[in-house]
């Protein structure tokens, strides 16, 4: 639904007019322009690009490689492609408050430069990506906007993430390539002037720099904007905030700045390298238009007297829009042409709030469009400019022949919106300056042909009688559209009221089998929609089909009690398989409420996200030394694990994390010892560690208690094997095993051999 005025009030008290006037006007200081690379949305350096972009005015800008689909989720169970939609919505939410330009590499969903999981080494990512592809799409990015700075966020060494390495290797090609006339992708050539990499080093929880950072060339300060008294680093962190998917925002102290030592690894222009500005055109003076600079420099030192910074902005506009500049400079005075815009019809507090009845459409609704307008009595034209297949008939919108609303757009410009949005045209005196304002939440249009499929994925065990699933079909589109199934050999479908009744051959193969739909003999297509509080609503469009994994495996013969923190469904997937399994309430957890189970499995980041579970862990230890079997799930070191008190006995969870990790979903796995664990009642083979997808696991234990057996060893090409992949230990009368294998991520997806693990885990001493 549209915003409610509750969180109408909320966003517009963020950007008070005087605070949004001088960050405006900061940006006609200057025509340099500075483009930050990264491999994953939160990459960028938030706190740097704040204090460049609010406080030198320089235009600021990221490209993006992948949409970080392969990433961990804080806030939710997305997860793969519809992750990639909701970490892409956070991206441009963080970009709009520093007002950054947004380019991503990857360009849709199945593009092949994609975070297709954790990777130690730039050369292997390339080859996932496609170095050709990689490169020619990141000189397109670069051809359009022309950035004079290119500056990746980390550095290309051992022990960085290998995604980080893969865009600082491309980067130094890039600048070659983007200036190389034989190097062809339908965008002029473009120099830039100067790569810099960071003179930091980019260890930490995840990473371990093996190399030294370059020497620093120059500095970067850092400290406070004026207006707000926020400093820079405060700022960035308002960006970075939204990243919540991966629990991003770190509270900056009052009084705690920093500064950001910068190594310039390549230099196309002369002179001494002093500051980012040395060797380049600084300002319009420096390309010839130096009225047009005085005009607007008079507006900044005005500032805030609104009537003077109106009009000397409009004088400087003026003498833009009269000005033919070298071709190698008309999109930076295009630039200041747009910021002029912008600050003018602040100045004269002209205001817009555009919004629509609804958010969610399918081509042929109708919706009401509303424009309310402050311009303080300024004559404003407004024009309504709507995507293709869009009509508008004064009052209310209509997507007749729309195309399905982008869920991963390529571009994202804060200052130039992309259809539908509302044109503003006013003069002043005999200049005119036009802005765009998009709408308070751009109508999502979901396809024509479409429907809703419960369950969209589906488990049957070869070992339980079930041999039916029932197939929900939920808002049908257009209604009265005849819906059929394309069925694998020797499966039947049986129609009903709310959609199919599916039934399974007793002897079908163990395998994963897609069911596709159709409505009226044309493919169909569902629509995920992906709503969260920080973002406005987005679908994923994906082809509408059911996928049914059969498994074959024993079942422990155990009462499971699942804590989980919200971020995975292993509760689910192993009812699908016939376990016998509860999700508890915090009220469950204590003795009388554990007493009627056998087993207890604790999911990835529940004791973060579990408010006192952590307290609670005493009592399922008595549990456990009573006879209990108790299993927990990878966490993270920070996730309140506490090596002493969360488990039964001391396990420490190993960082940075690249070194505790098995990347390679393929690795071999070797059994250490001949355990029940891997016998009973599945006995745990080669063919178990088949078809894993996207790693081993991640979070390895590095150290534990003596009474803790290691069961596994495995490791990523030309690295040590771990052995801090499953531990189990007998506890009393019980036992506790912990997994950094990403089962619950395995078991999601299919993988036969996580199941039948899972189930000798959950399995009674």
């Amino acid at each position: 639904m549209p915003l409610s005025d509750q969180s109408r009030i909320l966003h517009h008290r963020l950007v008070p007019r005087i605070v949004a006037l001088h960050r405006a006007l900061s940006r006609l200081q200057t025509v340099v322009s500075f483009m930050n690379s990264g491999a994953h949305p939160d990459d960028e350096i938030s706190d740097m690009l704040a204090a460049l972009g609010v406080r030198d005015g320089i235009d600021i800008s990221y490209a993006c490689s992948t949409r970080g689909d392969g990433g961990q989720n804080d806030i939710g169970t997305e997860s793969g492609a519809a992750l990639g939609v909701l970490r892409t919505a956070e991206m441009e939410r963080a970009a709009d408050v520093l007002n950054l330009r947004l380019y991503w590499l990857g360009q849709s969903a199945d593009d092949p430069i994609r975070d297709f999981g954790f990777s130690k080494s730039g050369e292997e990512t390339l080859q996932h990506w496609g170095r050709d592809r990689t490169l020619r799409r990141f000189v397109e990015i670069v051809r359009t906007e022309r950035p004079d700075i290119l500056c990746p966020t980390f550095l290309d060494v051992p022990g960085q993430h290998g995604h980080h390495r893969a865009m600082t290797a491309a980067a130094r090609d890039v600048v070659a390539l983007a200036a190389d006339p034989s190097f062809e992708t339908g965008h002029a050539p473009w120099q830039i002037a100067k790569l810099y990499l960071p003179a930091w080093s980019g260890a930490g929880q995840a990473y371990d720099d093996d190399l030294p950072p370059p020497p620093k060339t120059l500095t970067v300060l850092g400290g406070r904007d004026p207006i707000t008294g926020f400093s820079y680093d405060q700022i960035g962190q308002q960006s970075r905030a939204f990243h919540l998917t991966q629990a991003m925002g770190r509270w900056v102290p009052p009084g705690e700045t920093r500064d950001w030592p910068l190594h310039l690894a390549q230099s196309h222009v002369a002179g001494p390298d002093e500051d980012l500005s040395s060797g380049l055109p600084a300002t319009l003076a420096d390309l010839g238009l130096r009225d047009a600079q005085a005009r607007f420099d008079a507006a900044r030192t005005a500032f805030p007297d609104f009537a003077v910074i109106q009009a000397e902005t409009a004088a400087g506009l003026a003498l833009l829009q009269a000005a033919t500049p070298a071709p190698e400079h008309a999109h930076k005075v295009n630039r200041k042409i747009a910021q002029a815009a912008e600050v003018i019809q602040m100045a004269a507090g002209v205001d817009a709030h555009i919004a629509t009845s609804t958010d969610i459409m399918t081509p042929g609704d109708i919706t009401t469009l509303s424009m309310a307008l402050d311009t303080t009595g300024a004559e404003v034209e407004t024009k309504v400019t709507l995507p293709d297949g869009w009509h508008f008939d004064g009052e209310t919108l209509h997507p007749e022949n729309a195309a399905p609303s982008p869920a991963m757009p390529d571009t994202y410009l804060p200052d130039a919106p992309t259809a539908p949005f509302v044109t503003l045209t006013m003069s002043t005196g005999d200049v005119v300056s036009q802005t765009h304002r998009p709408f308070e939440t751009p109508p999502l249009v979901l396809p024509s042909q479409r429907a809703a499929l419960d369950p969209v994925t589906e488990i049957v065990n070869l070992r339980t009688p079930r041999r039916s699933l029932s197939l929900t079909l939920r808002t049908l589109s257009p209604a009265t559209a005849n819906p059929t199934l394309t069925l694998p050999n020797g499966w039947i479908a049986a129609r009903n009221e709310v959609g199919f009744e599916i039934t399974l051959p007793n002897d079908e193969a163990v395998g994963r089998y897609q069911i596709p739909l159709t409505l009226d003999g044309q493919p169909a297509q569902t629509a995920q929609i992906i709503r969260h509080p920080h973002i406005p609503p987005r679908a994923l469009t994906e082809p509408a089909e059911m996928s049914v994994h059969v498994i074959d495996c024993a079942i422990p013969s155990a009462k499971i009690g699942y804590i989980g923190g919200g971020n995975d469904r292993v509760d689910h997937w192993l009812a699908c398989a016939g376990f016998d399994i509860t999700a508890l309430d915090d009220e469950q957890i204590t003795p009388a409420g554990l007493a009627e189970f056998d087993a207890v499995v604790i999911g990835i980041f529940a004791i973060k996200f579990r408010p006192g579970l952590a307290d609670a862990m005493p009592i399922l230890h008595e549990w456990t030394a009573a006879g209990g079997t108790f299993l927990t799930l990878y966490h993270r070191p920070w996730d309140n694990w506490d090596p002493d008190t969360t488990p039964p006995k001391r396990i420490e969870i190993g960082q940075p994390s690249l070194r505790w990790r098995v990347t390679d979903q393929a690795a071999t796995v070797t059994h250490l010892t001949d355990h029940p664990l891997l016998s009973h009642p599945n006995n745990i083979t080669e063919r178990d560690w088949r078809g894993w997808d996207k790693e081993r696991g991640l979070y390895f234990a590095k150290s534990w208690d003596d009474v803790y057996t290691p069961l596994l060893s495995m490791a990523d090409p030309d690295e040590a094997p771990l052995t801090g992949a499953l531990l189990t230990a007998e506890i009393g009368k019980g036992r506790h095993s912990h997994c950094a294998l990403i089962l619950h991520h395995q078991i999601a997806h299919g993988v036969p051999g996580a199941y039948r693990l899972m189930a000798n885990l959950l399995a009674p001493r």
